[in-house]
């Protein structure tokens, strides 16, 4: 298994450019940041961007717990690449996250320098430090598992080189994410219980089925995630199967609160209080 080696400074844009090297470079798996990709997913490893401070974001970064390494191994014994493309912040990173995960050093080093001019990088540098963002080489949907509390949006970045695929058809879109930590990316910034339920019910308005919603209670999780625990009570309108209507709720409840918020739910439970008939249709 050869190992290419992506080099740069933290911040300079590699994660972004990552799937376009691996893809020139024939390199089938990336390992980015503790974590290791395959095929647009994130199969193994730990992210060191979800860790609470830079010593622990290093030590997972260069693969420094046995569990992580174990994991990320199973996985290259079972995909087998016949190559692999490891960033990191300079050659020496590269060769400790290649020995530690038991790989050859690098037949190859690309550095930043070569495929990004100085304006990219300095923006890219500009995007981190100021804004707080942090690219992640995986469709944002493949991300939502891993990184609940964070504010998650995709980036299509199209290969726009002169070269198609073997069927004849267009090179691949790479779609990329940007993860932002809410609170570090807006300073500190906290959402009252009293907001959070008028969300809760602003987005069962739009459900159908819903008769009332009340005794909402909001707890944030003990898991340091930035996750809610929500708990409530609804009465339901008689006629629509009651399945389908706890369905649209979860559902609506989700896509409202980590929309405008940034937190995910990590827990919703739904007592159905009552059972009420439909309105009497409008006399004209």
């Amino acid at each position: 298994m050869e190992v290419i080696a992506f080099v740069g400074p933290s911040g300079t844009g590699k994660s972004h450019r990552a799937l376009v090297i691996a893809h020139e470079n024939g390199a089938a798996c990336i390992i980015d940041d503790g974590i290791l990709i395959y095929n647009n997913r994130i199969v193994a490893g730990f992210s060191a961007k979800k860790e609470v401070s830079k010593l622990k974001a290093v030590r997972r970064a260069i693969f420094q717990d046995p569990v992580q390494v174990k994991s990320v191994r199973d996985q290259l014994d079972i995909i087998n690449p016949e190559r692999i493309l490891i960033l990191g912040t300079s050659e020496n990173m590269v060769k400790k996250i290649a020995g530690a995960l038991g790989l050859g050093e690098p037949v190859r080093y690309i550095h930043i320098e070569d495929v990004a001019t100085p304006k990219d990088i300095e923006k890219a540098q500009n995007a981190r430090l100021k804004e707080g963002k942090h690219i992640i080489p995986v469709p944002t949907m493949e991300l939502k598992p891993h990184f609940k509390g964070y504010l998650i949006d995709p980036i299509k970045s199209i290969w726009r080189r002169k070269r198609v695929r073997r069927d004849g058809a267009d090179a691949d879109d790479f779609e990329k994410s940007v993860i932002r930590p809410v609170f570090s990316y807006y300073g500190k910034l906290t959402f009252s219980d009293t907001v959070l339920t008028q969300l809760i019910k602003n987005s069962l308005a739009k459900v159908d089925g819903i008769s009332k919603c009340d005794d909402v209670k909001v707890k944030k999780s003990t898991k340091g995630n930035n996750a809610l625990l929500i708990a409530m009570g609804v009465s339901v309108v008689r006629g629509r199967p009651v399945k389908d209507i706890m369905g649209d709720m979860h559902q609506a409840i989700r896509k409202e609160l980590e929309y405008i918020t940034g937190m995910a739910v990590e827990r919703l439970s739904i007592v159905v209080d009552d059972v009420v008939n439909p309105p009497a249709p409008s006399k004209k």
